[in-house]
């Protein structure tokens, strides 16, 4: 047998089998999160996350100290673990200042960055214990090997080397979303905020996060592609099943099922009244016959997020009220997209929108005027916001700052209609958005979103003609709805 075995594997070319004991899960470190060697189908060699490279990692660390002041220390902690009961967790969502910094996607670290010494990281201790309940966590031996700090020490060690740090620094920043007692409570932190020069990070890292690199301009076109496919799978299936519930764990299985990690936010999925609602969640509702449904929807990958809204009847036509309404927001979605490009602001187009929206529903009836005060009980939001790695992304950063390429913003006009506004009645308890991605390039805009119909003859289109057959190919529907 053992004569047998050997003449095998002579005949075996010797790149097969390194190929086979590489990929052996006996044989590769397990440092808490994927790595090339351990996940080869999400990870290329030499990255540290799926589509960011370590290269693009140690060059976000120098562009930050680059911005930062000179002789400062920057802290960064690991997001909390967040509990849902006294000994279940939430499923954790690592901070997005420490995983751009780090791309450790895991809690219980904090890192430090100084113009003197570059990355520093402290990183938890594991028991058998924790192993045992929890898993293997990264510790020093990864935060060098494979997040590549230039030191690592165990947490244990933060209290007596991280004062010197401080206290060699001029200037000292932290992200107080994430701040910690671990290195706030110690005395040469506690001295440089009562002399007052202890500030947030994140006007910082919001600077740094703001333009996107072709990288993570990769993750966000395919974050809005799940998110679209997932979308429309679930518009086709909300004919049969025209239920909150229901449509919210379709869009959440369809996304998942085309690799999101996690949803970017609960999913807002307003019937009828309900859509009226700007973040309503309870999702707890039949949709009425008639009604229109409003899904505002994002998912995360690899940590980066999209965000979108459609609306639609589930019954597969609007009625004539809807369409009117509809088509004020279509038309003005579409100019706000004719409006991005270098140079203008989203307060710019905010302001178009809101004067265009003013005037439409003055004429249509709803408004008896087109003053401010009237408008902005039917949309208190803005046009848009930032996107990136966060839903609501880089929030220190001015909606007046003029656009540039890489950045990712959304488009989203909307009106939404309580009952019991003074209007006719008619026009009471609709709520109606269009959400789109947009990306601003050097020549204009690019909808990231764009393969997602909003037309209402495309959206009666596929409800009608393709609103039972589930499991459909969802590229050939789109081709046919766009024709």
């Amino acid at each position: 047998m053992q004569i047998l075995r050997r003449k095998l594997l002579q005949r075996i070319p010797f790149n097969r089998v390194a190929r086979r004991c590489l990929y052996s899960t006996k044989n590769v470190p397990d440092v808490g999160q994927p790595t090339p060697a351990s996940h080869p189908q999400f990870l290329k060699e030499g990255e540290i996350t799926p589509g960011i490279t370590s290269e693009e990692y140690i060059l976000r660390r120098k562009r930050l100290l680059e911005i930062l002041p000179d002789k400062s220390l920057a802290i960064v902690a690991a997001a909390p673990v967040k509990m849902m009961t006294d000994v279940v967790p939430y499923t954790y969502r690592p901070d997005a200042d420490y995983l751009y910094i780090t791309g450790c996607q895991q809690p219980g670290g904090v890192a430090v960055l100084g113009h003197e010494f570059g990355l520093c990281m402290f990183m938890p201790e594991t028991s058998p214990h924790d192993v045992i309940w929890q898993g293997q966590i990264a510790g020093v031996d990864a935060a060098l090997d494979t997040f590549k700090a230039e030191q690592s020490y165990p947490m244990n060690k933060l209290h007596k080397i991280l004062p010197d740090m401080i206290r060699s620094s001029s200037k000292l920043f932290h992200n107080k979303q994430t701040a910690l007692p671990t290195y706030m409570d110690l005395e040469a932190f506690q001295k440089a905020a009562s002399i007052g020069i202890v500030k947030d990070l994140s006007v910082y890292t919001h600077e740094a996060r703001l333009i996107k690199s072709p990288a993570e301009l990769g993750l966000m076109r395919d974050s809005a592609s799940i998110a679209c496919q997932a979308l429309l799978q679930t518009m086709l299936h909300s004919k049969t099943f025209p239920c909150e519930a229901r449509l919210s764990a379709k869009v959440e299985y369809e996304c998942k099922m085309r690799g999101a990690q996690r949803m970017a936010f609960n999913p807002v999925v307003g019937g009828g009244p309900n859509g009226s609602v700007i973040h309503y969640s309870r999702n707890d509702q039949k949709v009425k016959a008639g009604d229109l449904v409003l899904m505002d929807i994002g998912c995360e990958l690899h940590g980066y997020v999209s965000d979108l809204t459609r609306t639609w009847p589930p019954c597969g036509r609007f009625s004539p009220v809807h369409e009117e309404l509809y088509d004020l927001i279509l038309e003005t979605n579409k100019e706000c997209l004719d409006l991005c490009k270098p140079g203008t602001s989203i307060r710019q187009i905010h302001n178009y929108s809101a004067d265009k929206m003013r005037k439409g529903l003055k004429e249509i009836g709803i408004l008896k005027d087109d003053r401010h005060h009237g408008y902005n009980q039917l949309n208190p939001t803005n046009i848009g916001h930032y996107l990136g790695m966060d839903v609501h992304d880089c929030s220190t950063i001015s909606y007046d700052r003029p656009l540039k390429p890489g950045v990712v913003i959304t488009i989203e006009p909307g009106v939404y209609i309580p009952v019991g506004f003074s209007c006719p009645d008619r026009y009471q308890g609709i709520g109606i958005r269009i959400e789109d991605e947009v990306l601003i390039t050097e020549s204009g805009y690019e909808v990231l979103t764009g393969s997602l119909p909003k037309e209402i003859k495309h959206i009666e289109s596929l409800l009608n003609n393709y609103g039972h057959a589930m499991g459909i190919d969802t590229h050939n529907v789109v081709r046919v709805a766009s024709s």
